[in-house]
């Protein structure tokens, strides 16, 4: 089973690169960030041509995620829990069945900015509760996948010119040890065990030409519970497609279970 998570940064602007990708890398289950649509106005029935199975949680400009599989999905949930009066598209989960079910969940964290203030509560408050939704899926004792745009910059090492990100809400202080809180339940951090040295990055601004300088930050992650982890057979990230024609500022990234 190959899985990618992959922030597109909209799907009207990325809707021709989205379907070039789907058709030459051919992943089994796409997890997409910043569907930026509406559920309704979601081209579902372009990627059930496709192959798909399509299922969104879309929020109208903003935010939204969505779940792309071409195994069966079962078990559909959408929005974290924990804040009833929370209104912003970001998280989705569904169960995916090839010779094994994968609980796999679609996740676009907060990005925090500015920090300190409002926007930057949330987005602890936010981390508090996926928190609490990782601990559940431990219990569960199943493989499942914690997969998409984390807005964190869990190192140093994760970051062409980290000093640059200090005060930046992906890399103070309080959201690296919110996020490592969440590893030290028992999650992997997928790329990082298969790739400890530096200069991998899922993210380079379309400023000042960074992807050709290589100067990005990795954001996007998929952490996988022990169950996961030791189904695990690679992670890698596809940097090429943030160099292509209108591309998302992000790339994606996956891990292949045998399952």
């Amino acid at each position: 089973m190959r899985i990618a998570t992959f922030n597109i940064n909209g799907i009207k602007a990325r809707f021709e690169g989205l379907t070039d990708w789907l058709n030459t890398s051919a992943p089994d289950v796409a997890l997409l960030q910043e569907i930026k649509s509406q559920d309704e106005t979601f081209p579902r029935e372009h990627f059930e041509d496709l192959g798909y199975t399509v299922e969104t949680h879309g929020q109208k400009g903003f935010n939204g995620v969505a779940i792309l599989s071409k195994l069966p999905l079962e078990d559909v949930s959408r929005g974290l829990p924990g804040d009833p009066n929370d209104e912003q598209a970001r998280w989705i989960e569904a169960t995916v069945t090839d010779r094994k079910p994968v609980r796999v969940c679609c996740l676009y964290l907060p990005n925090g900015n500015p920090a300190p203030g409002e926007k930057y509560d949330y987005k602890l408050a936010w981390m508090r509760r996926l928190q609490h939704r990782a601990l559940e899926l431990l219990a569960t004792e199943e493989p499942a996948v914690m997969a998409g745009d984390y807005n964190v910059i869990p190192q140093d090492e994760d970051a062409a010119r980290p000093d640059a990100w200090r005060e930046d809400a992906l890399a103070r202080p309080e959201t690296r040890a919110a996020f490592r809180e969440i590893l030290n339940l028992g999650f992997t951090d997928a790329f990082r065990a298969r790739r400890q040295d530096p200069g991998h990055y899922s993210f380079w601004d379309y400023q000042r030409n960074a992807f050709d300088r290589n100067d990005g930050i990795r954001i996007d992650h998929l952490l996988l519970t022990a169950q996961a982890a030791d189904l695990m057979s690679d992670c890698w990230i596809e940097a090429e497609v943030r160099g292509r024609e209108r591309p998302s500022d992000h790339t994606p990234v996956w891990i292949e279970l045998n399952a």
